[in-house]
């Protein structure tokens, strides 16, 4: 299994269109076999950043995803979302392999 790990630098003023952005790719990374494990939204301290982690159970998997929402029309209108009204400054990516007692290495 690898877990996506995003860090986002977001725009305060628009955080209801990065809630709306969220909302969407929950149920796409759902849609193409991932497990979404929710989107983390400045509440208190830093008003700019905010985090998001899904999984699949495999990078290949991962890079299928990736491939496929580049195709995918709803995918697209989730990206033309965050372009349009500029809600992301920035993001980072990160892969991580979850330790649960449960993944074998």
């Amino acid at each position: 299994m690898i877990t996506v790990h995003l860090k986002y630098e977001i725009d305060a003023d628009k955080l209801e269109d990065f809630e709306e952005y969220g909302r969407r790719w929950v149920g796409l990374v759902n849609r193409f076999g991932g497990t979404h494990h929710g989107y983390f939204l400045p509440s208190e301290g830093d008003s700019d950043i905010a985090y998001a982690l899904f999984s699949f159970p495999s990078l290949a998997a991962y890079e299928q995803y990736r491939a496929d929402s580049m195709r995918d029309p709803e995918c697209q209108a989730a990206f033309e979302l965050a372009r349009t009204t500029r809600c992301i400054k920035r993001y980072e990516r990160r892969f991580l392999r979850p330790l649960d007692g449960l993944s074998q290495p």
